[in-house]
C-alpha cells in the first residue's frame, strides 16, 4: 500500500536515509553486514556490556577495573578470542547523582564464557560492595 513517510534529521544524506528513500534494501543489507563483519559486530561476533552504577565514584573505579583485571586474566587463557576494552565512564557518565562506567568486550558468547562472567561476578558481589550494581548485556539494543 502506497505511502507517505516524513523523516526529520540534521543529516539527511546519511547512507541508511538515502537507502530508505530509494527504497533499496538489498543494497542497504550488503553494506551494512559488509561493515559488521569488518567491524566484528553481530552477527560475526557477540558484544558483552557490563554496566556499573554507583554513587560512590572511587568504589566504581576499583570496581570496574577489578572487573577488568579478573576477565584479561580468565577469558583469554588459551587464545586472544576476546577484546576486553578498559573501564570507562559511559557516553551519560552520571544519572540521578549515581556515576555510570562499563566494560565492552567483543567475542563469541560461550558457555565458558558465561561461567567466567559468573564467577567474577560471584567473586566481586562476595566483597560486600556499598553502592555498586553490576548488570550485563550480551548484544544490548543500546550502548548508553
Amino acid at each position: 500500500m502506497p505511502g507517505k513517510v516524513i523523516i526529520q534529521s540534521y543529516n539527511p544524506e546519511n547512507f541508511s536515509i538515502q537507502c530508505a528513500k530509494e527504497q533499496n534494501y538489498d543494497k542497504f543489507y550488503e553494506t551494512e553486514i559488509a561493515l559488521r563483519e569488518q567491524l566484528k559486530y553481530p552477527p560475526f561476533c557477540d558484544i558483552i556490556l557490563i554496566s556499573f552504577s554507583s554513587n560512590n565514584e572511587n568504589e566504581i573505579k576499583n570496581v570496574s577495573n577489578e572487573v577488568y583485571k579478573y576477565l584479561k586474566a580468565n577469558l583469554n587463557k588459551d587464545l586472544e578470542e576476546y577484546k576486553i576494552f578498559i573501564p570507562m565512564p559511559s557516553p551519560i557518565d552520571k544519572i540521578q547523582n549515581k556515576y555510570r562506567w562499563r566494560i565492552i568486550i567483543k567475542g563469541n558468547m560461550t558457555k565458558e564464557t558465561n561461567e567466567v562472567l559468573n564467577n567474577c561476578l560471584k567473586q566481586i558481589y562476595q566483597k560486600n560492595l556499598k553502592t555498586t550494581r553490576i548488570s550485563i548485556d550480551i548484544n544490548p539494543n543500546n550502548m548508553y
